[in-house]
């Protein structure tokens, strides 16, 4: 057994009792396997408390630091007592074995669907001609790094914060755009506030930097021609969309160039998830900003949705269904609630709450009332 006083240490290990200190008087250290046991005594509570009456878990302060602390460093941990001991015991976080062969699978399912999809907007027949698809790989490298990237963001800051999460998923989905998206999926607790907004806000922000980016090389390209048959679909442009068009002085064109198209998807998706209620990224975002109050907020945005629809297509007389629906599936999500994160007492600092403004001006700036119409 190590003690305190034994300067071989491992770093990791020094910098673990550092944490623990403050909560758990370390006397002595030992190593087994891959596991780390401190004996100590316990300066506090630090354990999980039982359930409460809604259901959600209730764990001490120093529980919340120390599992931030370890989850880090890539532990979990354990509090036994044992022999007239207490033991800290910190062990390897294991991942459940993914079946990455399904991420793979699924992306090459769907770059095969939105190539193919692609082709069509760049008025090919695929159906006549198989070879036509291949026209339409421009679109489907667009689309793919703007879904691609909103979910990397989320993947590679949940990573940093010791968060437990899967590869991306990609949706195959024969579209207009040959897809339904993509889905990371989160296993285990979240540590606090900051995690939970900087998981949050990285993947609308990310994708919509990746969605500018993809915007500007579209409106870049020459024009297309397309011929007029069956069902036409119109876009409305949001404003984002529109002061691009204005800094770049493209010359008007009466089809939207494809990878100009995959830009102007990429931003009705930032919006869409950056509507603040249930575990939407905005829904995130808002409750790592407020806390419980945006409980509030995100049981009241399905009837304001509702509302809104209903009164944009009996009143007004144009398409209000984008938000009927949207108004239908957050219902479930609200009801739903959000997770509470292990430390929901620190508020985020100034800057993280600043940039959560920002971060639905700019949901704000990438969405109009009617986003699409088919006639």
């Amino acid at each position: 057994m190590h003690n305190l006083s034994n300067k071989n240490l491992d770093p990791v290990i020094q910098e673990l009792v550092e944490k623990i200190s403050p909560y758990f008087s370390v006397y002595g250290i030992q190593q087994q396997d891959s596991s780390i046991y401190f004996f100590g005594v316990p300066k506090e509570n630090i354990s999980v408390i039982e359930e409460d009456m809604s259901g959600s878990i209730e764990v001490s302060r120093a529980y919340q630091k120390l599992w931030t602390a370890f989850a880090e460093k890539g532990y979990q941990f354990a509090i036994k007592y044992e022999l007239g001991e207490h033991i800290l015991i910190a062990s390897p976080l294991k991942l459940p074995a993914e079946r990455r062969w399904i991420n793979v699978v699924l992306a090459i399912a769907t770059f095969i669907t939105t190539m193919v999809m692609g082709s069509f907007l760049f008025g090919a027949d695929p159906i006549s001609n198989p070879y036509d698809a291949l026209r339409g790989i421009p679109f489907t490298i667009a689309i793919m790094a703007v879904l691609g990237s909103h979910e990397a963001g989320h993947y590679i800051v949940a990573k940093k914060h010791g968060m437990r999460t899967s590869l991306p998923y990609f949706i195959p989905f024969p579209s207009l755009i040959g897809t339904m998206g993509a889905v990371i999926k989160h296993r285990g607790p979240i540590p606090d506030r900051k995690a939970l907004f900087d998981v949050g806000v990285s993947g609308p922000l990310i994708g919509l930097f990746v969605s500018i980016i993809v915007t500007i090389i579209g409106l870049l390209q020459p024009p297309i021609t397309q011929t007029s048959d069956g069902f036409q679909i119109y876009l409305g442009l949001p404003p984002l969309f529109e002061f691009i068009t204005r800094i770049i002085t493209v010359a008007e064109a009466s089809v939207m160039h494809p990878i100009a198209f995959a830009g102007w998807v990429g931003m009705l998706v930032t919006a869409l998830n950056l509507i603040p209620a249930g575990q939407l990224d905005g829904g995130h975002v808002l409750r790592a900003m407020v806390g419980n109050r945006s409980s509030y907020v995100s049981l009241a945005l399905p009837f304001v949705l509702l509302f809104l629809g209903a009164y944009m297509m009996f009143i007004l007389n144009i398409n209000g269904s984008i938000w009927i629906f949207w108004g239908l599936i957050l219902s479930f999500f609200a009801a739903s609630g959000h997770p509470r994160p292990l430390n929901d007492e620190d508020p985020l600092d100034r800057r993280r709450m600043a940039l959560g403004i920002i971060t639905f001006a700019l949901g704000l700036l990438s969405i109009t009332p009617v986003p699409f119409q088919v006639q």
